[in-house]
This record gives C-alpha cells, structure tokens and sequence, in this order.
C-alpha cells in the first residue's frame, strides 16, 4: 500500500487510505508480509467459484522502488504460473517490469502488460511526476516487452501535453493504446483531480488549453492518423481483459 511515484494527478491521494494516513503521499509504502502465501491460497479458492481476472494494480504500482529489494510482486506473479488466473492486467509505469519477463511469458496467453506513457516531453514528465521513471526508460520497456511476445499497450493516462511525434513514436512500439483524462478516469468526473490544483500546474505552463474535457478527443483524433480505431482503447474499457478471455 502507498506509491513512492507520487504523480501530481494520482486520484489516490483523495482516498481514504491517503487522507486518513496524515502523511504526505509518496513518502510511505507499507510492505503486506507473506503476500503471496496468503494470495495462492485465495486464487485457489476464487477459482473454485468461477474465472478469475486480476487487475494488478489499480492504486499501488506494482513495480515501484521498493520492489527492487522486496520482490512481492515477483512472488505474487510466480504464484500465478502455477495457479494460473483467467486473465491478468499488469499496469505500472516502471521499467522494473522486465524483471520479470521470464514469468510473464508462462502467461502469455492471458496477460496484458500496460506502461503508462502520458507524454513524450521529458520536462512536462518531471514537471508532473518527477519521482517517475523517465520516459525513454518507459518506451526502452515497452519494446522489450513486446519483443518478448507479450501482449501490450501504451497507457496515455491521464493525456499530458505532448509533442506533434507523440502518436507516431508509440505506433513504432505498441499496436494497442488506451487513453484516459482526469475526467473520465478519476471517479469523479474530474473533481477529484480539481482539488488536487493539477489546473495551477496547467496554468504555470502557460498551457491551460490541455485541461479540459475536449483534449482526450483531440488526443484521439491524432492518434487515428497512425493507428487503426480499432487498436485504440478509451478510458476503462483500455483496462479491462480482452473480449475473448
């Protein structure tokens, strides 16, 4: 629980677990002992009762620093080859993912990986998530990944400003995106994000033009100019297993 990355946008910081721990997010992580012991034990059972996908994860990223050293999500996903899950979704932004390559292609069949790419300017990245990995970094992952034969896609979520080679440069990578703004994604039609002061940062840019409803579509129209409708996923439905699982 808790996420070193600490984006600026992160809807998580206006949860509960974030607001009632009267700490400033990003600085924590709380490590669950025994993870996968207790997980293995909980997947066995879960698919007893029906199939059983498993999104990885929707607040805490998986492969964040403190991974490095602990490797819960390493235990978890070994767990999973053995007892395998009907589809799982892996979605971090972290290059650490590659780790563990060897593990995902047992899964190959039912695995989706999604790196979050949200912009390809590095100085609008440190701007809004300075404590993420860089973008190339990103990009480098997503290669190897797909490289590896594994099922992936680009998730331009939340739409950050980026440059007029944005579509063209994912398109030499990936042939699947899915793209997602603080007013679709955040739960709350964008009010969470409000109260974070992400506008401010907009403002400080001088790019104000970015924030607003009309920006995801426009994302999309570009992204029509090098990819098929059919390989571009909007909002929830870029996070979902696909149809055939």
């Amino acid at each position: 629980m808790g996420c070193a990355f600490a984006c600026s946008y992160c809807y998580v910081r206006r949860m509960p677990i974030a607001l009632f721990r009267k700490q400033q997010w990003g600085t924590w992580v709380d490590i669950k002992e025994q993870a996968h012991e207790i997980f293995g034990k909980e997947l066995k059972q879960a698919k007893k009762k029906g199939p059983v996908t498993i999104f990885m994860s929707s607040s805490t990223d998986p492969y964040q620093p403190v991974e490095y050293k602990e490797k819960v999500t390493r235990a978890l996903v070994e767990v999973m080859t053995a007892e395998k899950p009907d589809f799982l979704f892996v979605q971090t932004r972290s290059p650490l993912v590659t780790r563990d390559i060897d593990l995902f292609t047992k899964l190959k069949d039912r695995i989706r990986i999604s790196i979050t790419v949200e912009t390809d300017l590095e100085e609008i990245r440190k701007t809004f998530t300075p404590q993420a990995p860089p973008v190339r970094a990103r990009l480098h992952a997503l290669n190897k990944l797909r490289e590896a034969g594994l099922p992936v896609q680009a998730a331009i979520s939340p739409v950050l400003p980026f440059s007029g080679e944005f579509p063209k440069k994912l398109s030499e990578i990936v042939d699947r995106v899915c793209v997602d703004d603080y007013f679709k994604g955040d739960g709350s039609g964008g009010k969470r994000t409000e109260r974070l002061g992400i506008r401010e940062i907009y403002k400080s840019l001088n790019l104000q033009q970015w924030y607003n409803e009309q920006t995801i579509n426009k994302t999309i129209g570009e992204l029509n100019k090098v990819f098929d409708p059919s390989q571009i996923c909007i909002s929830r439905n870029g996070f979902l297993p696909d149809p055939h699982q």
